[in-house]
């Protein structure tokens, strides 16, 4: 059972601090595409000046509810953590209340535009006992970049707290049911194993040309609950960015 698994940007503030001042093996679930939606410019109109649009595919998380158990997988169908050669297993987060699971990579814009704030916050989070995982599952043969050693070098730039895995097989995003990036997966302890899914939502409402403030505020009132024992008070938005690479 292994887990061998910027527009105005406003600085980070969990919510929390904002208020005060066994497993069993589950079938993959198939990917649930949806149609990519793109901002298409319309022809400028004459004597005014070209304005160029950045043009990208945007993909919704979706196909998992609340109460989804943590999927078991192989060691085999993961590489080890490209930074250290390290192989992680879902038993080394037995202790912590709680598991963040985020499918991320390299190039997608909606990834760029939060990857120093996840790492705060989840660096945060992190020392309150939250475990937490990035993973790729882009494929490497029509997108290079998102490669293990190219993933290596963007977890030491940006001091990624957890382990950020390849997922080489792509299995592993289909038993989540990911189909995008940045995807996030909040799991907490309810007396039985394995994790059972509390969270399955956005950053917040930021996005790369919206010109909101980057604060983390929805996942990190959720991870306040998970590790508190409450209730979402929230409805929970799903996730958007670019939709994950599968393999040709």
């Amino acid at each position: 059972m292994s887990l061998a698994v910027a527009g105005a940007r406003a600085s980070f503030l969990p919510s929390s601090l904002a208020a005060s001042s066994s497993l069993p093996r589950l079938l993959a679930l198939p990917p649930s595409h949806r149609r990519p939606h793109s901002s298409l410019a319309s022809p400028p109109a004459a004597g005014s000046r070209r304005r160029l649009r950045v043009r990208m595919a945007r993909t919704e998380s979706t196909g998992v509810s609340v109460g989804f158990r943590a999927p078991e997988f192989e060691v085999a169908e993961l590489l080890p953590e490209p930074l250290t050669g390290k192989l992680w297993t879902l038993d080394d987060f037995e202790g912590n209340p709680a598991l963040l699971v985020m499918f991320i990579c390299n190039h997608c814009p909606f990834v760029k535009h939060l990857k120093k704030d996840i790492a705060k916050l989840t660096s945060f989070y992190m020392e309150k006992g939250l475990g937490a995982v990035a993973i790729s599952s882009n494929s490497i043969r029509t997108h290079p970049q998102d490669g293990p050693e190219r993933m290596a070098e963007e977890a030491k730039l940006f001091k990624y707290p957890f382990p950020y895995l390849y997922d080489e097989s792509q299995e592993v995003a289909k038993a989540f049911g990911a189909v995008c990036t940045p995807e996030f997966y909040l799991f907490k302890k309810d007396g039985r194993r394995p994790f059972e899914l509390f969270y399955h939502g956005q950053f917040d409402d930021s996005r790369p040309s919206n010109n909101v403030p980057v604060t983390g505020r929805d996942l990190s009132r959720a991870i306040d609950c998970a590790l508190s024992g409450q209730e979402l008070p929230f409805v929970q938005k799903p996730s958007v960015g670019c939709n994950i690479k599968w393999h040709p």
